[in-house]
Formats: C-alpha cells, structure tokens, sequence
C-alpha cells in the first residue's frame, strides 16, 4: 500500500535516511509549508489541520539533522 502524502513521518523512517536525502527531504517540506500557508491565507486550503502536521514533520526532521550534527546519531551510509 502506498504511503499517503498526508501521513506524518515517522522517525523510524527518517532513521533509514542519508543525509542528503535528509536534507532534501527538509527542502522539499519547507516548499510544502510555504504554499499551504499561501493558500491558508487566500482562504483556499480546506484542511488546516495539514499545516500543523508538516510543520511537526519538519521539527522531526530538523531533530534528526540535529541529532547528526552533535553527533549522537549517524547518518546511514556513515563510515564509522
């Protein structure tokens, strides 16, 4: 079954990343964020609840980056 474009991230998932998909990933959310509150406030978005769950996908994805960058978790593909 395919995953669905409004189900939240896990972090189970957000593990098994690289970095750059990692990275990508917080772009391409941050894009999403921006037309929804584009549209929020055109009075076009019908669900604003979807707001709320990507701005936690991006906190859980910035938790994430940060948690490499201290270096208390690493990226997969990392050399140890």
């Amino acid at each position: 079954m395919a995953k669905q474009e409004d189900t939240p991230l896990k972090m189970t998932e957000l593990k098994e990343l690289s970095l750059q998909e990692l990275q990508q990933k917080l772009h391409d959310w941050d894009e999403k964020l921006e037309a929804l509150r584009f549209q929020l406030s055109s009075g076009q978005l019908p669900n604003t609840a979807r707001v709320t769950l990507i701005r936690r996908d991006i906190a859980r994805l910035k938790t994430v980056l940060q948690e490499i960058e201290l270096g208390i978790r690493k990226p997969k593909g990392a050399v140890s």
